[in-house]
Protein backbone atom coordinates (compact mmCIF):
# COMPACT_ATOMS: atom_id res chain seq x y z
CA UNK A 1 0.00 0.00 0.00
CA UNK A 2 1.10 3.57 -0.67
CA UNK A 3 -0.04 6.88 0.78
CA UNK A 4 -0.25 9.99 -1.37
CA UNK A 5 -0.38 13.55 -0.07
CA UNK A 6 -0.94 16.26 -2.65
CA UNK A 7 -0.67 19.77 -1.23
CA UNK A 8 -2.37 22.08 -3.68
CA UNK A 9 -1.82 25.82 -3.41
CA UNK A 10 -4.72 27.68 -4.99
CA UNK A 11 -5.26 31.11 -6.42
CA UNK A 12 -6.85 33.51 -3.91
CA UNK A 13 -10.51 32.89 -3.12
CA UNK A 14 -10.80 29.75 -5.28
CA UNK A 15 -10.84 27.11 -2.54
CA UNK A 16 -14.63 26.61 -2.45
CA UNK A 17 -14.85 26.30 -6.25
CA UNK A 18 -11.92 23.89 -6.28
CA UNK A 19 -13.48 21.73 -3.54
CA UNK A 20 -16.80 21.63 -5.40
CA UNK A 21 -15.03 20.29 -8.51
CA UNK A 22 -12.94 17.88 -6.45
CA UNK A 23 -15.96 16.47 -4.63
CA UNK A 24 -17.65 15.79 -7.99
CA UNK A 25 -14.96 13.21 -8.90
CA UNK A 26 -14.56 11.54 -5.49
CA UNK A 27 -17.15 8.77 -6.08
CA UNK A 28 -15.62 7.95 -9.47
CA UNK A 29 -12.09 7.79 -8.04
CA UNK A 30 -13.20 5.67 -5.08
CA UNK A 31 -14.59 3.14 -7.56
CA UNK A 32 -11.23 2.82 -9.36
CA UNK A 33 -9.37 -0.45 -8.99
CA UNK A 34 -6.83 -0.19 -6.18
CA UNK A 35 -8.23 2.94 -4.54
CA UNK A 36 -8.48 2.58 -0.77
CA UNK A 37 -9.03 6.20 0.26
CA UNK A 38 -9.44 9.53 -1.54
CA UNK A 39 -10.47 12.79 0.07
CA UNK A 40 -9.66 16.44 0.65
CA UNK A 41 -8.71 18.25 3.83
CA UNK A 42 -8.07 21.88 4.73
CA UNK A 43 -6.10 23.39 7.60
CA UNK A 44 -8.08 23.35 10.83
CA UNK A 45 -8.31 26.50 12.90
CA UNK A 46 -6.58 25.77 16.20
CA UNK A 47 -4.49 27.55 18.79
CA UNK A 48 -1.59 25.13 18.41
CA UNK A 49 1.67 27.04 18.46
CA UNK A 50 3.53 24.95 15.87
CA UNK A 51 0.71 24.64 13.38
CA UNK A 52 1.39 26.05 9.94
CA UNK A 53 -1.81 27.18 8.25
CA UNK A 54 -2.31 28.28 4.70
CA UNK A 55 -5.76 29.58 3.77
CA UNK A 56 -5.52 28.86 0.04
CA UNK A 57 -4.27 25.27 0.32
CA UNK A 58 -6.10 21.96 0.01
CA UNK A 59 -4.43 18.66 0.87
CA UNK A 60 -5.61 15.58 -0.98
CA UNK A 61 -5.10 12.40 1.04
CA UNK A 62 -5.04 9.16 -0.90
CA UNK A 63 -4.27 5.49 -0.31
CA UNK A 64 -3.66 3.07 -3.17
CA UNK A 65 -2.89 -0.64 -3.21
CA UNK A 66 0.14 -0.13 -5.52
CA UNK A 67 2.04 2.53 -7.47
CA UNK A 68 0.67 0.93 -10.64
CA UNK A 69 -2.88 1.70 -9.46
CA UNK A 70 -1.88 5.31 -8.79
CA UNK A 71 -0.38 5.57 -12.28
CA UNK A 72 -3.60 4.24 -13.82
CA UNK A 73 -5.56 6.82 -11.83
CA UNK A 74 -3.39 9.68 -13.05
CA UNK A 75 -4.17 8.94 -16.72
CA UNK A 76 -7.85 8.10 -16.28
CA UNK A 77 -10.13 10.13 -18.60
CA UNK A 78 -12.11 11.60 -15.69
CA UNK A 79 -8.89 12.92 -14.17
CA UNK A 80 -7.95 14.69 -17.42
CA UNK A 81 -11.39 16.33 -17.48
CA UNK A 82 -11.03 17.29 -13.82
CA UNK A 83 -7.57 18.82 -14.40
CA UNK A 84 -8.99 20.95 -17.22
CA UNK A 85 -11.76 22.24 -14.91
CA UNK A 86 -9.46 23.14 -12.00
CA UNK A 87 -6.25 24.08 -13.83
CA UNK A 88 -6.75 27.84 -13.61
CA UNK A 89 -7.30 27.61 -9.85
CA UNK A 90 -3.98 25.89 -9.10
CA UNK A 91 -0.77 27.81 -8.39
CA UNK A 92 1.44 24.93 -7.25
CA UNK A 93 1.28 21.23 -6.32
CA UNK A 94 3.62 19.33 -4.02
CA UNK A 95 3.21 15.56 -4.27
CA UNK A 96 4.45 13.08 -1.67
CA UNK A 97 4.20 9.35 -2.31
CA UNK A 98 4.88 7.43 0.88
CA UNK A 99 5.05 3.85 2.05
CA UNK A 100 4.32 2.61 5.57
CA UNK A 101 7.45 2.50 7.72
Amino acid sequence: MIHVLAQIDLTPNSRESFLAEFNRIVPTVLSETGCIEYGAAVDAVTDLERQFRKEDRVTIIEKWETVAHLKEHLVAPHMETYRQRVGDMIKDVQLSVLQPA
